[in-house]
């Protein structure tokens, strides 16, 4: 199809008009929007599951790196393209198939990948919310229990695939699980590789929600607008003293605790959130 003019138009799905024919452009791994302070990232690998290679590795690293350093952005969604939320590592990738004649060492894709990806993750400087919309297997479950809060439609599933491969759970699994559900299940989970549904994942206390399909991003996208108008600094600073937590006795939890409220209290958000208490108004909170 030849065009008598040239232009050229770009966004999620669209055309590139040369003079010499019609080029579809290539999607992003990544799709980016924002509404408000929420910033969304959609895995965008539907064709494989979202399942990650160095491409989407490096893409989603990037965008998590953008929304950190970006002031405009209070909370981040993370979602996947499709129906899977995340498949985990694609074993087609160069980097991880196997190679008779010259085996793979995967540690090089852990250290350069996914411990990155998971440390990111974990120390955002906003509150991240997770829509699990599909499977969520390997890699992409454990990344999906990065988040800070997770929410998964009815449909969806985790799977712990790692032991099905001969592998053991990566991504942060050894640390996630354990903490999440307690030594018994973690092993079960890790072990067995069995499909979990999402209303038991729910129960088991992997994941914050299980709703019905259809209501997925609609509650994921208010719940990231509920924690965009809170107090990020704050919030932040609670997932930070609970993670920190685990390793500590409690008479050095209270001393952290003490050493968080120090700081926070001297901090805007404290002063504007008991003014507006006092006021009977809603408060404007602005730390991050």
């Amino acid at each position: 199809m030849i065009q008598s003019r040239m232009c050229i138009r770009y966004g999620t799905g669209a055309w590139q008009w040369l003079a010499v024919g019609v080029v579809k452009v290539p999607e992003s791994m990544i799709l980016k929007s924002q509404s408000g302070a929420v910033r969304t990232l959609v895995l965008n690998r539907p064709a494989a599951l979202n399942s990650f290679n160095g491409e989407m590795h490096s893409l989603l690293r990037a965008e998590l790196e953008s929304a950190a350093a970006d002031a405009g952005v209070r909370c981040v969604l993370l979602t996947g393209a499709g129906r899977a939320f995340c498949a985990g590592q694609d074993l087609a990738d160069p980097l991880v198939c196997p190679d008779t004649s010259q085996p793979k060492d995967l540690g090089v894709a852990i250290e350069r990948y996914y411990a990155p990806l998971v440390r990111r993750l974990r120390s955002m400087p906003v509150p991240v919310v997770v829509a699990v919309n599909g499977v969520a297997a390997g890699a992409g479950a454990n990344l999906a229990f990065c988040g800070d809060l997770v929410l998964a439609a009815r449909s969806a599933s985790f799977i712990q695939a790692f032991g099905k491969i001969g592998l053991v759970p990566d991504s942060g699994g050894t640390w996630l699980l354990p903490r999440l559900v307690g030594r018994a299940r973690a092993l079960g989970l890790a072990l067995l590789g069995d499909k979990l549904p999402a209303d038991e994942a729910e129960r088991m206390g992997l994941i914050w929600r299980s709703v019905d399909d259809a209501e997925l991003l609609p509650l994921a996208q208010a719940l990231a607008e509920r924690l965009a108008g809170m107090p990020t600094k704050a919030l932040v600073a609670t997932r930070r003293a609970m993670d920190e937590a685990q390793h500590l006795d409690l008479t050095h939890a209270l001393t952290a605790e003490a050493k968080l409220q120090r700081e926070l209290g001297f901090a805007h958000d404290y002063q504007e959130g008991v003014a507006a208490f006092g006021a009977r108004r809603a408060p404007v909170f602005t730390d991050r």
